[in-house]
């Protein structure tokens, strides 16, 4: 996979160490030259200098060849402007956009061409959330603006699925279990897979459908 990394900072140069150790081309594109000047020699990836912000270096970088983009400076109105033109300029099957400021978080979409945001905050509250919510359903990340979200519950005891194979459940067509994890070990969801309380089960649902995967899981709350 050939992913395009805008900015060389902290962030940016983890992801590309991580992606590069994994077997894929990765390429920066970083407008400090000390900084890659500094860096280049110490990382097996690609290094571009250039403003990743101008149609220009974005076309020389070799962006219409690229399956992602990783949008991944420290500003944010640079982040906006690099997804929109990766996307719409240069047509990138993926485009990930890194939000700096929370606040900023509702900029990040379709319409500026991101099909997936990451908030450092909002996500760390989510793990917090599936750290220590049982029988609730918590929000770890979305997708295509919030049209698909990966969900996780920790089984309550009077969970309505306790004991029952997934088969069973009566899963919405656009929802899917695709894991659930029990005693620290990832089982692989079949169909024949019994659920037990305690289990974290995460699974891929979209708007639609979260409601009814939720009465799935997830115990009502009694009346008054």
């Amino acid at each position: 996979m050939r992913v395009a990394i805008a900015g060389g900072g902290n962030v940016g140069a983890s992801v590309a160490a991580d992606l590069c150790a994994s077997g894929h081309q990765v390429m920066i594109i970083e407008s400090d030259l000390n900084l890659v000047e500094r860096l280049s020699p110490t990382m097996s990836c690609t290094w571009f200098a250039g403003d990743a912000c101008e149609v220009k270096t974005l076309a020389d970088a070799g962006l219409a060849e690229t399956d992602v983009v990783v949008a991944a400076t420290g500003d944010d109105e640079d982040n906006l402007v690099i997804s929109l033109l990766a996307k719409q300029e240069f047509g990138v099957p993926r485009v990930i956009a890194r939000v700096n400021h929370p606040k900023n978080r509702w900029l990040f979409n379709e319409t500026w061409g991101v099909d997936v945001s990451v908030s450092t905050p909002h996500l760390m509250t989510a793990l917090v959330e599936e750290a220590v919510s049982v029988g609730t359903l918590v929000r770890l990340l979305h997708f295509a603006e919030g049209k698909a979200q990966l969900v996780e519950v920790t089984l309550a005891d009077d969970t309505p699925a306790k004991g029952m194979m997934i088969s069973e459940l009566g899963v919405p067509r656009d929802a899917s279990i695709v894991a659930v994890i029990r005693d620290r070990r990832v089982v692989v969801p079949r169909g024949d897979t019994r659920l037990e309380a305690g289990d974290e089960v995460i699974c891929l649902v979209t708007e639609d459908s979260e409601d009814s995967f939720r009465k799935v899981l997830v115990a009502q709350p009694l009346p008054g």
